[in-house]
């Protein structure tokens, strides 16, 4: 099953907003039982057709605004992601590391909600013949991770596949914090995706096998682009765990 291509209303006051810019989406189909340790208590591997999926994603971010008034600044972001499902049948992401050249959104991040984000060196920027390249590398001296990859975006895709739907079509993230899964909403408009073609790429493995993953050791079996969109988030509520 495939999440809805069009986001549901938020369940209440948006407390967070940002512009998010040159977005390039990398796959690698896995089996679920090699990610589902990974994944916090009260949600279990989403699945399209026996497989689930390990996504780097990378784009710019411009506008950010908390509670709709307060600028926060903008950044780059690459990060590695899984995708989940709870009782409740909320489909979404969770993130394994997020890596952004944002001091203090990487602080209010992790404090706020426990999301893994880590202040790294990072960019984005688009070559003259049209390809885009996204960069990181962590600035902590223990975990000198970097990675990079070099995309060319491609014609608009007239119609998106499911696997294409079920990696981007997300609309929330559950994430674990002071004892609890969290469910996180997002809406923005639906992805204009692109076509893409992976142009150069370096560290892919490092990023992925630092975030727990095996390694794929092979090309991504789908690379994606999106100019961008303009999201906002509330608050979901916990997720419901047995027991």
């Amino acid at each position: 099953m495939t999440p809805p291509p069009v986001a549901p209303p938020l369940p209440g006051p948006v407390l967070l907003t940002q512009g998010w810019h040159d977005v390039a989406f990398l796959h690698w189909a896995l089996p679920p039982e090699a990610v589902e340790h990974l994944l916090p208590t009260g949600t279990r591997p989403d699945v399209l057709n026996g497989v689930t999926y390990a996504g780097i994603v990378a784009f710019g971010v411009t506008g950010t605004r908390l509670l709709g008034t307060v600028p926060v600044g903008s950044f780059t972001e690459v990060n590695v992601r899984l995708y989940s499902v709870d009782d409740d049948g909320r489909r979404g992401v969770v993130f394994l590391s997020m890596d952004a050249d944002s001091a203090h959104n990487v602080a209010a991040a992790r404090l706020l909600a426990g999301l893994p984000y880590a202040w790294s060196d990072a960019s984005v920027r688009r070559a003259a013949d049209g390809t885009v390249g996204y960069a990181c590398r962590r600035r902590r001296p223990r975990d000198r991770v970097s990675g990079g990859v070099w995309v060319r975006p491609g014609a608009r895709k007239s119609e998106q596949t499911d696997p294409d739907v079920f990696v981007t079509a997300r609309w929330g993230l559950h994430t674990r914090h002071l004892g609890a899964t969290h469910w996180v909403r997002i809406a923005h408009r639906p992805w204009e995706l692109h076509h893409a073609t992976l142009v150069a790429a370096h560290g892919c493995s490092a990023l992925l096998t630092a975030a727990g993953l095996p390694d794929p050791r092979e090309p991504p079996s789908s690379v994606l682009w999106a100019p961008g969109a303009v999201a906002s988030v509330a608050y979901g509520g916990r997720v419901r765990t047995a027991g």
